[in-house]
């Protein structure tokens, strides 16, 4: 079994590491391991004694005294039991100095409390962090909160007494916290700040210690055996005197040796208290909360365990989250480029194929835009009667056509065609526009990227590129789609026509195809049946290339992005050197430094966890 000592040692090296890393503290996320780990928080209203409590249980005068509120600050302090004669104290705030004078120490309490409060009487719940090393003390986490107060005084807030309040029971509400209430003797202990609140947050009293104070100030002919003993007040834990050094012996600067060495003598000759001397004074309260402490901290074992586990698994989940350090060869740097490569694409063909949304303005580019932009092509203005005796009449020149006019008829369907390539560039540059979106918004949905804000530029680039040169081959094949229909035209459909008669409202007569047509090839009606002749052709076109159109921009944009948009980058890299992989896998420094404090904590806590189960099962 593992000795009292280096379980509440290891305690306290934990809590101190927990503060280094700031996980001190509970919030929304639940309880932290420094909660979860019992300590003691000293509780009492102003001038009860507190600090020379806390003095005579390390040994030391340390502490800042004089009237009013004095501790405005929690004052964290951790005794850690050393071999040896050295007696030395740390500051968190300033890992690196020691302090071997204590009266250094009180100075420097003294001096953060101004640098967090001012010089003023403000209160702050920042808690200032000390651990003292000494032969002389025993191992035990320790928490000096400010004193109680019943009213404001000139230079505080109107809110001071509550202010103090809330912070010491944010403090001693925790089901961890073990509460040191004290109490000076020569007050009435129903009246007692410590034991009012101590009762509220602790009805049972199974975590609070009773101390009082000032037993060698009572008046004369009367005594605090009724407190002592538990019949004024009971608590599962016995009460414990203290006879704290006298204004004149601090004034002479009477050591703590000396002061421990009268109060056990006042407690030995007293006539009241004698038969107690065993169980009074600050050596044994220090022993007795420190026991205690040991006890608790075995009880707690199993949770502690469990909530660092807890903590565990929630930490790894963060970091695969964020991404694990990249490592520092080229080949594994290679690697780390080529997954997230890998993870990006996977999200963009997600997108274009439906697990995503996104792909559908795609089909919506053919569906709407495109036969909406077909429709408002200006054929009607072009096939209008005028410009149809316009182009006839050029095409025919000085020799008027025969039969039909042909070149006329070409003229008139080449340029009706020709209208058709605005809508079809329209729709690969729509379709472009809707991948290069794609490309954003796959990009900011690939977690493993956000920590390389270079490679996200770098896989931006090389997409947009890809989608640039897939744009030109599919208005290449497009425009070849629009220029093959005007180039040859289909004969079977102009073969029908001259087999149907031409449509006369006023002619009732069956056509004689013996007539001459070349006399009135310039009448309206011979023109408007160009016109119309020339308007079916084009819109038999037009649905023709409502179809291809779109298999054209598919197979030169859409599927080429899904098949090769990064393969040019791919080539790229896999010809770079080293020192060029690291620029492009340069991390955003927030989250290399959210990564760095992650893997601390980690490291913490899996120590941590190692360590209570050999200390405390050995």
């Amino acid at each position: 079994m593992a000795t009292m000592e280096s379980l509440i040692g290891l305690v306290n090296n934990i809590q101190r590491a927990c503060t280094v890393l700031g996980d001190h503290g509970g919030g929304s996320e639940g309880m932290s391991l420094w909660e979860a780990l019992p300590s003691v928080a000293v509780v009492g209203g102003q001038s009860s004694g507190k600090s020379s409590v806390l003095e005579s249980i390390v040994g030391r005068d340390f502490l800042p005294r004089g009237s009013g509120i004095v501790t405005r600050r929690p004052l964290v302090l951790q005794l850690h039991k050393i071999e040896g004669q050295s007696e030395y104290a740390e500051f968190l705030h300033a890992p690196k100095k020691r302090f071997n004078d204590f009266a250094a120490v009180r100075k420097e309490i003294a001096d953060e409390t101004d640098r967090i409060t001012g010089k003023s009487k403000q209160i702050s719940n920042v808690p200032i962090h000390l651990s003292v090393y000494s032969p002389q003390v025993v191992d035990l986490t320790l928490i000096d909160l400010p004193g109680l107060t019943k009213v404001a005084v000139e230079g505080q807030p109107d809110s001071i007494v509550q202010d103090i309040e809330m912070m010491v029971r944010s403090y001693v509400e925790k089901p961890n916290c073990i509460i040191l209430a004290i109490s000076p003797a020569n007050q009435d202990i129903a009246t007692s700040d410590a034991i009012k609140l101590a009762r509220e947050v602790d009805p049972t009293g199974e975590r609070t210690f009773g101390v009082l104070t000032k037993l060698d100030l009572m008046d004369q002919g009367t005594n605090a055996l009724d407190v002592l003993e538990g019949r004024a007040y009971r608590l599962v834990h016995p009460w414990v005197g203290i006879v704290n050094r006298s204004q004149a012996d601090i004034n002479k600067n009477v050591d703590m040796s000396n002061a421990r060495r009268k109060e056990q003598e006042y407690f030995q000759s007293s006539p009241e208290y004698g038969h107690l001397a065993h169980k009074m004074g600050s050596e044994y309260l220090a022993k007795l909360l420190s026991k205690h402490l040991e006890t608790v901290i075995r009880q707690r074992i199993p949770s502690i365990i469990t909530l660092i586990n807890k903590a565990i698994d929630e930490l790894n989940a963060e970091l695969d989250r964020i991404g694990r350090p990249v490592g520092v060869d080229g080949g594994a740097q290679l690697y780390t480029i080529l997954e997230l490569c890998r993870a990006f694409d996977r999200i963009f063909k997600e997108h274009l194929d439906g697990g995503r949304p996104g792909g559908d303005r795609i089909y919506a580019v053919f569906d709407h835009q495109l036969p909406a932009a077909m429709k408002k092509l200006p054929l009607d203005r072009h096939l209008s009667l005028s410009n149809v005796k316009k182009v006839i009449c050029e095409a025919d020149g000085y020799q008027p056509h025969l039969i039909a006019p042909e070149q006329g008829y070409r003229r008139l369907i080449d340029g009706s065609l020709g209208y058709f390539k605005g809508p079809a560039e329209a729709s690969i540059d729509a379709v472009h526009f809707v991948l290069k979106e794609l490309v954003r918004k796959s990009i900011a949905e690939t977690q493993e990227l956000k920590r390389f804000p270079s490679l996200q530029s770098d896989i931006a680039a090389a997409a947009n590129d890809a989608l640039e040169r897939f744009r030109d081959e599919s208005r290449k094949a497009v425009l070849r789609l629009v220029e093959m229909e005007s180039t040859y035209l289909t004969v079977e459909f102009f073969r029908k026509l001259q087999m149907e008669p031409e449509k006369n409202p006023n002619n009732t007569n069956p056509p004689n195809p013996n007539s001459n047509q070349n006399v009135d090839r310039y009448t309206d009606n011979h023109l408007r049946r160009i016109g119309s002749n020339v308007s079916a052709y084009v819109n038999m076109v037009c649905e023709t290339l409502k179809l291809t159109i779109p298999k054209a921009v598919v197979y030169c944009q859409v599927l080429q992005a899904k098949r090769a948009l990064l393969n040019h980058f791919y080539a790229q890299i896999g010809r770079r050197e080293k020192a060029q992989l690291g620029k492009m896998l340069d991390e955003d420094p927030s989250l290399m430094e959210r990564r760095e404090a992650l893997s601390r904590r980690l490291e913490l806590y899996k120590s941590a966890r190692d360590e209570i189960d050999s200390v405390a099962w050995k």
